[in-house]
């Protein structure tokens, strides 16, 4: 299953069942995310971290 995929899917949901409350959860998630996976390598690491 490739991503962009899974991101139809879930799009596809949310139009189907009219949960857009989900959609901003989601998006959080996917901010978060890409936060920790971007900053794990840099050195403003640890003040991430220490945020959760």
């Amino acid at each position: 299953m490739s991503k962009a995929s899974t991101i139809f899917e879930i799009w596809g949901f949310l139009k189907e069942r009219k949960k857009w409350w989900l959609a901003p959860i989601i998006l959080f998630l996917v901010l978060i995310g890409a936060i920790l996976v971007l900053a794990e390598g840099s050195a403003i690491a640890p003040f991430i971290y220490t945020l959760f």
